[in-house]
């Protein structure tokens, strides 16, 4: 509700003026003279003054002076009232920054068309800067995220080779004799495929690669691989991370998958709401064991690439397709949850028969961190 200041000298011309705009649904405060008026407009900042010329301790033009002249008030928009047909009076009014002129007497039609003009007026000059505003934002944010996107890819390449084996390292050499595979899949994949076109598909699955390669990442993976719509990682003990085991780092990371699968479904809830998609989740499955690395040198477009092998990886690879089927965020083989025993919840347990394997792999559900 615009509010309104009213100043003027004379009682009958004050009430009928706030009569009429407290009728229009405005909000309106009055005074009898300028030095009153001014301390009602520096204390309450109106939308509005509607002002005598003509009154005692400080006339009109000395209110508009001192509105214009402090940095809080100068956009007030002030309409002066008068009962001297003296064109001079105008002038001066106009020139001093009054933004209207009423001369008395005026009928109540024309002080509501003069005041509506004022605040639509305002409301125009407002939207106007308003969306100067925005715009002078939103160049400066985008600005600022190519800038911030050239560095983080920048710093991401020269982290990468510098942390996980690439070029310079024997890849035959590399067994550990315990690391913690992590493997992240999408639930539903065959009803993503069918619901969605093929570009709309890759956005989601390039929104994954992003959110979850960054996680992995973070709790320095030694390797990862993107496996369809799904993602391998091997992490383990190293020279720089000898002060959080591979497994606490391999459940940190999957709990922070969760948190992007999470993200990722927002962004499908409000870009392909009407498409009747299941709820946009991933199965991560975390086991612990010996790990060995394997050349693909002679395979065609494989030279001096590696893989990792054995009964941990497959194990980790086919635990959401064993029996039972786990409907879990993050399902951990007793390997892998006892590398962090006191670190993590766990909820519930099963004995999952994964294709393959002649013994069940006794399975716990991780809730979180302790």
């Amino acid at each position: 509700m615009p509010l309104i200041v009213v100043i003027d000298d004379d009682a009958g011309t004050r009430l009928l003026v706030s009569q009429v705009l407290k009728k229009e649904g405005y909000k309106v405060l009055s005074a009898e003279d300028g030095a009153k008026g001014l301390a009602l407009i520096q204390e309450h900042r109106p939308d509005l003054v509607v002002s005598d010329v003509q009154m005692p301790l400080m006339d009109g033009f000395e209110v508009l002076d001192q509105v214009r002249n402090d940095l809080a008030l100068a956009a007030t928009a002030v309409i002066l009232l008068t009962s001297l047909q003296d064109r001079s009076y105008m002038r001066l009014g106009m020139t001093t920054g009054a933004d209207d002129y009423l001369t008395k007497p005026f009928a109540p039609q024309e002080l509501r068309e003069a005041v509506s003009a004022q605040l639509n007026k305002r409301e125009r000059a407002d939207a106007m800067r308003t969306q100067v505003l925005d715009k002078a934002v939103k160049v400066a944010l985008d600005e600022q995220r190519h800038k911030i996107g050239a560095l983080y890819e920048t710093r991401m390449v020269k982290a990468l080779s510098e942390q996980w084996p690439e070029s310079g390292v024997n890849p035959e050499n590399e067994r550990f004799a315990s690391a913690t595979v992590l493997y992240a899949d999408m639930r539903d994949y065959g009803l993503w495929t069918q619901a969605l076109s093929s570009t709309e598909l890759s956005e989601i699955v390039q929104h994954l690669y992003s959110s979850v390669g960054d996680t992995v990442y973070l709790f320095g993976a030694h390797y990862m691989q993107f496996v369809g719509d799904g993602m391998l990682c091997v992490f383990v003990d190293s020279a720089d991370t000898q002060s959080v085991n591979h497994g606490l780092r391999a459940v940190r990371a999957a709990l922070g998958l969760t948190t992007a699968a999470k993200r990722i479904d927002a962004h499908v809830q409000r870009h392909l709401a009407d498409r009747g998609l299941p709820n946009f989740s991933l199965g991560v499955a975390l086991h612990s064991g010996p790990v060995a690395f394997a050349t693909l040198d002679g395979l065609i477009g494989r030279t001096g690439q590696t893989t990792p092998v054995g009964d941990t990886v497959a194990a980790a690879l086919k635990l959401f397709q064993g029996e039972p089927r786990l409907e879990w965020a993050v399902a951990a083989s007793v390997q892998a949850v006892r590398l962090v025993t006191g670190a993590v919840r766990t909820g519930q347990r099963a004995l999952v028969q994964v294709p393959g394997r002649s013994q069940p792999i006794d399975t716990l559900e991780i809730l979180g961190l302790q």
